[in-house]
């Protein structure tokens, strides 16, 4: 059978080896090549791609955040009263959460030292912490002017800065997704969030 053209085949009478090590492959391939390789050759394909690895430094400092962040809600939580399992308080199963949160941290921090699979921190690794410190600022704000331009700056930010859509999509979209939140929540339900019109 004749290979289709742009995939890397192996040499005839070569060996399944060379096959398997990607062969003179490009980093990035088009979908309709990749849709051609063999599964062998998209794992090579992915190997090479793949982001370093983490070092150990790396996972100490995630699972040391993962810890104080569990601490920190914990004792919020705690704050907020426990209750009993038969009449529990608005903390109880934030506790629960931050509980399991601290378990995980220490698991990690003290097994996971040598994980390979976690990825090195990169310029793209600040994207989480972008989104979440918008999603904090977009709450703070809601209260004193209402979910909506909030909500549009979130909107913008997550799908223009974070997701690389075009501008003329980010704003589209954006403004769909407010309209609707407004149409169902406080139009249609009449819920007390706070808005602005």
């Amino acid at each position: 059978m004749t290979p289709v053209t742009g995939t890397p085949a192996a040499p005839a009478g070569g060996s399944s080896e060379s096959a398997a090590s990607g062969g003179d492959a490009p980093r990035s391939l088009p979908d309709d090549v990749l849709d051609d390789l063999t599964p062998e050759q998209l794992a090579a394909q992915w190997e090479e791609e793949k982001p370093p690895a983490a070092g150990p430094l790396a996972n100490a400092a995630s699972s040391l955040v993962v810890l104080g962040v569990g601490i920190g809600a914990m004792v919020l939580s705690i704050a907020m009263g426990l209750g009993t399992p038969s009449a529990p308080q608005p903390g109880l199963w934030p506790f629960i959460i931050s509980c399991v949160m601290v378990a995980l941290g220490l698991f990690q921090l003290i097994a996971g030292r040598h994980n390979r699979d976690a990825e090195k921190f990169t310029r793209m690794s600040a994207a989480p912490l972008t989104g979440l410190v918008s999603l904090a600022a977009m709450v703070a704000l809601m209260p004193l002017i209402g979910f909506e331009l909030p909500a549009l700056v979130l909107c913008i930010i997550w799908m223009r800065f974070l997701g690389g859509e075009t501008w003329r999509s980010t704003l589209l979209i954006s403004t769909i997704v407010v309209a609707a939140f407004y149409g169902i929540f406080v139009l249609a339900l009449g819920t007390s969030v706070p808005h602005l019109f």
